[in-house]
């Protein structure tokens, strides 16, 4: 299949130094340590997951030529990059580079750290986009089985990642961005997210709806973890009644439904050690409104430990940020 997209030549990549703003409790194993919580304590994936076996497999069947092209030291600058349209590697999955069971390997990583309607949404998603999983790029950074490591899935409007739990308390192992390139937003993949998030907007009264209501946004990848002290646009869910939070937990698990259990768990965990839901904020943005109909197509949850951006307008480029921010320096 044809790319059937358009250009994007607002995806430009986040070089390291912004990385390590944006993902400040999230780029180092230990993290948790300063809090007095030892790794592993709460809910995530784990070495032996499933995703994580089949990157060890796949690590152990890759050649010394394919290891140089693809693999790279865990703390290796690549890994702290983030953005809506790049490869990580230039080979692609469905290159000659890679054998057919490394090919089917690389899909069953895929298959594991999603669920299974996310995994047939991306599937689509990518076949839209760029023809197809065999379109993008994958990285392995440190050595699955003796020490931190990290596999990576890039591509266009698409980061995925499987980490064991090497970066502890960050969800996904870091930032991850997902997307579609169709215009037209009822017949976006990720439209139903936008229906649910205005469920929320919808509920609110006029009061409510003036202080969720902002008229611009802030740019896509500006998701740093600002912790406790952070400044958020939008109604906070610590203002809503009973019934409003309820609504927005149930968004939140609409949201995480595209992923692996392990990750969605790992997410609300961190979510409900930094406060829970009532330190989060929604906002909902005037600018990009497709079809001037207020549904708003770009919207934001955000919170001390929880970033997730959706930028609906042109086209969904979604950036997500969920884990604990490293204490300010004193």
């Amino acid at each position: 299949m044809t790319n059937r997209s358009t250009s994007c030549p607002d995806c430009d990549v986040v070089d390291r130094r912004d990385f390590l703003k944006l993902a400040a409790g999230a780029a180092a194993v230990g993290v948790a340590s300063s809090f007095g919580v030892l790794p592993g304590a709460w809910a995530a994936p784990s070495p032996t997951s499933a995703a994580e076996t089949a990157v060890g497999r796949f690590y152990n069947t890759l050649s010394a030529e394919q290891k140089k092209a693809i693999c790279f030291g865990f703390a290796d600058p690549l890994r702290q990059k983030v953005n809506a349209n790049w490869h990580i590697t230039k080979p692609t999955v469905s290159s000659d580079f890679y054998n057919k069971d490394q090919q089917r390997l690389i899909d069953e990583i895929v298959k594991n750290v999603t669920s299974k309607d996310g995994y047939d949404r991306l599937l689509k998603q990518m076949e839209f986009d760029d023809g197809g999983i065999g379109a993008y790029s994958v990285a392995v950074f440190g050595e699955p089985g003796t020490s931190a490591f990290e596999w990576e899935l890039t591509g266009r409007h698409l980061t995925l990642r499987a980490d064991g739990n090497s970066v502890d308390k960050a969800a996904f192992g870091g930032p991850i961005v997902y997307g579609h390139g169709e215009e037209n937003p009822k017949e976006n993949l990720f439209l139903y997210q936008t229906q649910q998030v205005n469920e929320v907007f919808k509920a609110l009264d006029a009061n409510q709806s003036k202080l969720a209501l902002v008229a611009n946004a802030p740019k896509e990848d500006a998701v740093s973890l600002q912790g406790d002290a952070g400044k958020f646009a939008g109604i906070g869910v610590g203002q809503l009644s009973s019934d409003q939070k309820q609504l927005v937990e149930k968004t939140l698990k609409v949201l995480l439904a595209p992923y692996r259990q392990e990750d969605a768990d790992e997410a609300m965990d961190i979510v409900k050690s930094t406060g829970g839901i009532d330190k989060l904020h929604m906002a909902f943005y005037q600018q990009g409104d497709l079809g001037n109909d207020k549904v708003w197509d770009i919207w934001r949850v955000e919170g001390p430990s929880f970033v997730w951006h959706f930028r609906g307008a042109p086209h969904v480029h979604a950036y997500i940020n969920i884990g604990v921010a490293a204490p300010a320096k004193s």
